[in-house]
């Protein structure tokens, strides 16, 4: 999911519904988003669509003007010593500088995704870049991606590296700088894009079979109509915004925010140095896993609407950044114990996210065909039956960290996420949203993938939960 996932690469559960066997689709009912809206849902929807954009605009005017306390403005405006009128009044406006370097900045990762052929998967022993195939869609397309999000990466931020230590063009503050102008930018390239998303998927659809359409207008501009909104032969709506400019740009205002640490206190502390890290370990490990990623919910299921594309131009760059932003506003230092923890919890979250996605893939490359911990691995066999009446057989394996919960890669993934929020210290609550958001994220998608996998299965899968009774935490839920 997009507000969401764009950083979370979460694949689907073993033989879930975005998995395709002997060829043939999965109904085509369970495929993606709904097709009927219920009125919870279209509740949801309105609610997100009024109140995100405020939410991400709240955050970041609070650390602008009330050093990152979430309580104070609210406080000042119930107190009547602030009004709305004068929060906004001192909120910094869109400038030609920002529109400029906004602009600059995602041509030049169009350029890098469309001009540039990947070339990395030529020397890096063991990453597959390049021209790739995606999973089956609804329909059943298989589309052709040109992956090469790590070159991207890489480039960026070579020159990145060589102007602040060489060119001196500009200043490495200058996203910090230019950040709440920047917001407007990214507003502005998210809902038109959203918006000409919408367009195309009623006028002119990329492939019309793969089309999905409900009666209500929120809910189709949200959740998307088209499957894989494409411009020419290469450039994928999908795999453009999930993965830039958003993702290349997280290291980047990390660095940004170090820099003006530095510049505002004398010294880069050492939290700073460890959000730094860790999130570029997870940004580096999605770019690395690209062409693994086109197997994934994000790639396999969700429709590109507003959900994608205003979520990866926004709310990612803007949200799951706050800890950097944070550590500007009030340094800390870690003590050495502290800060070994924290390291070690980001780096165990890591490894567990990592090897238990690895252990999966290699079930599903080999057939089972495999050691997992030493071991045949052991899995459930699972009969389903396709929208066309063809019966299919699939297998949930039930060894390694599979074994352990079912969705024990979002356990990993938590921990990691946890370990972010723990570098700042306990002084505010401002950045424990991102744990706090992403265990209500990752906790509805885990009920999501449930259900889908409970209605495709049916006996098998009780079976399967029977063999696996925990969904995220042994013994808890």
């Amino acid at each position: 999911d997009p507000m969401a996932a764009k950083s979370q690469p979460s694949a689907p559960q073993p033989g879930s519904p975005g998995r395709v066997t002997n060829g043939k689709a999965a109904t085509q009912g369970q495929w993606g988003r709904a097709w009927e809206v219920d009125w919870f849902s279209l509740a949801s929807v309105v609610l997100l669509l009024l109140f995100a954009p405020f939410i991400v605009y709240y955050f970041i005017m609070a650390c602008d003007q009330y050093s990152c306390s979430l309580t104070a403005p609210l406080l000042d405006i119930a107190a009547g010593r602030a009004s709305l009128a004068d929060i906004w009044a001192k909120t910094p406006p869109v400038t030609t500088r920002a529109a400029l370097l906004y602009t600059s900045w995602v041509a030049f990762q169009v350029l890098l995704y469309t001009m540039l052929p990947d070339f990395c998967h030529r020397f890096l022993p063991g990453y597959v870049g390049g021209v790739q195939e995606g999973a089956v869609t609804p329909a059943g397309a298989v589309n052709k991606y040109q992956v090469n999000g790590l070159q991207a990466w890489l480039i960026t931020h070579l020159l990145w590296f060589a102007n602040s230590h060489l060119l001196s063009w500009f200043s490495p503050t200058i996203i910090f700088d230019n950040w709440i102008p920047l917001l407007w930018c990214a507003n502005f390239l998210g809902y038109t894009v959203s918006t000409f998303a919408m367009i195309k998927g009623y006028f002119f659809p990329t492939n019309a079979e793969d089309c999905k359409f409900t009666g209500n207008f929120f809910y189709n501009y949200m959740m998307g109509i088209e499957f894989n909104p494409r411009l020419g032969e290469w450039f994928d709506f999908k795999l453009f915004f999930n993965g830039r400019p958003g993702i290349v740009a997280w290291t980047l205002i990390n660095l940004s925010f170090a820099a003006k640490q530095q510049e505002l206190h004398g010294q880069v502390t050492n939290s700073m140095v460890l959000v730094n890290v860790l999130q570029a370990l997870y940004v580096l490990d999605f770019f690395w896993n690209e062409t693994w990623y086109l197997k994934t919910i994000d790639i396999c299921h969700d429709h590109f609407g507003w959900y994608l594309g205003w979520g990866d131009c926004v709310w990612l760059p803007y949200l799951y950044t706050l800890q950097g932003l944070y550590l500007v506003y009030h340094p800390v230092q870690l003590s050495t114990p502290h800060a070994v923890a924290v390291l070690l919890l980001g780096l165990l979250g890591y490894y567990i996210f990592r090897m238990a996605n690895h252990q999966k893939d290699l079930f599903r490359r080999t057939d089972g065909r495999c050691l997992i911990w030493g071991r045949k691995p052991k899995a459930i066999e699972c009969v389903y039956t396709s929208a066309n009446g063809q019966k299919h057989r699939s297998k949930l394996l039930v060894s390694g960290f599979w074994g352990v919960a079912r969705h024990f890669n979002y356990t990993g993934d938590l921990m990691g996420s946890l370990a972010y929020c723990l570098a700042c210290g306990g002084g505010h609550l401002l950045p424990y949203f991102y744990i706090i958001y992403m265990t209500i994220l990752l906790t509805h998608r885990c009920l999501r993938d449930e259900h889908r996998c409970a209605s495709k299965y049916g006996r098998d899968w009780q079976r399967y939960t029977a063999a696996v009774p925990y969904r995220l935490l042994p013994g808890v839920f």
